[in-house]
């Protein structure tokens, strides 16, 4: 019997993942303050530094499931409790990946919790080349996407129960994202309604208050997008590029899917944000895509991006989607291609 592809990622060689996912990022344990940094990564001068914050890695276990869950936490130094993302990367990544994103976010004070999806992970690479294929198409059928949002929740719930930890977080200001494969991943848990066997799945984190969306896949062999997605009913924020095209044998997907995702999503109040040039992988922390200056460009702007969007989440402005980005979009105007909010 052939596993249902509605929450899975098409079949894939490992010549096209990489293309698709840009391999997996790397990153080192880091613990102090953190410099106000331009887009190209160099310290600005005359900038006061952003506040600290502590990177931890952990290594937890869901005995319910046999199933490590590992997560990097980057955690603001804050004398109040702290709002807090939980990210989910995409298919053969690690917690190790997106930094670039984790460290803005916590510099401005907002906790990022990075899950490692041991089932679709960075070990996907190693062992024997002949059966990687295999590999993969296993980590992209519908039993592992189902897995990841059971990550989200058992690492979220498990944060906070930690006695040093949970404190430092506010439990009523949380939000998830992702990218590609992690991006369905939030949208499950962010609501979107699955049937299997005339049943309802039941996947939805009731903690979140809103979602991040980088490159956010279809939710393959599903026609009709808006059945799924309009359910879901937090704000949500798009970004993507006029480049952002997975393709790999016998699967095609067109940036106009990403857009489909925004036009089907049920929230009412959502934006999108298209940047002008950027592949799929432009959003991991990988530098060669698209080139240094344009890979930069879309990370500073992505960094700004869900910035606007999450301090509005958090500090429950009642202002507009469009107008909360207008400085953003004003910033980055040359960059954006397209841009749209619904509130």
């Amino acid at each position: 019997m052939k596993p249902d592809r509605a929450l899975m990622a098409p079949r894939l060689t490992r010549r096209r993942l990489l293309a698709l996912t840009g391999g997996v990022a790397l990153g080192s344990l880091a613990l102090g303050r953190v410099c106000a940094q331009d887009a190209a990564g160099g310290v600005v001068a005359g900038v006061e530094a952003p506040p600290t914050f502590r990177t931890i890695d952990m290594d937890w276990a869901d005995a319910t499931r046999d199933r490590a869950v590992p997560v990097r936490l980057y955690l603001p130094e804050a004398s109040q409790p702290v709002p807090l993302v939980v990210f989910s990367h995409g298919i053969g990544g690690s917690r190790l990946g997106y930094s670039y994103l984790g460290k803005h976010l916590a510099a401005n004070g907002i906790a990022c919790l990075h899950l490692q999806h041991v089932g679709s992970d960075r070990n996907l690479w190693f062992g024997n080349p002949f059966t990687l294929v295999g590999r993969l198409q296993k980590a992209a059928d519908e039993v592992e996407a189902r897995a990841r949002a059971a990550d989200l929740h058992f690492a979220l719930t498990t944060l906070l129960a930690q006695p040093e930890l949970a404190p430092r977080i506010d439990a009523s200001r949380i939000a998830a994202g992702g990218h590609s494969y992690g991006a369905n991943t939030t949208m499950l848990a962010a609501g979107a309604r699955v049937q299997r066997g005339g049943e309802v799945l039941q996947l939805a984190e009731p903690l979140l208050k809103g979602a991040l969306l980088l490159s956010s896949p279809p939710f393959y062999g599903e026609r009709d997008l808006s059945r799924i997605l309009g359910p879901i009913t937090v704000p949500t924020l798009h970004i993507t590029t006029t480049e952002d095209v997975i393709n790999v044998p016998g699967y095609h997907s067109p940036v106009e899917d990403r857009l489909a995702v925004y036009q089907a999503m049920g929230s009412r109040q959502k934006a999108l944000a298209v940047f002008e040039g950027g592949s799929h992988s432009i959003f991991t922390d990988r530098t060669g895509p698209g080139g240094p200056e344009l890979n930069a460009r879309v990370k500073q702007a992505t960094q700004d991006f869900a910035l606007a969007f999450l301090q509005s989440l958090f500090n429950g402005s009642a202002q507009a989607p469009g107008v909360n980005f207008m400085a953003v979009r004003d910033k980055h105007a040359s960059l954006i291609h397209r841009f749209d909010s619904v509130a």
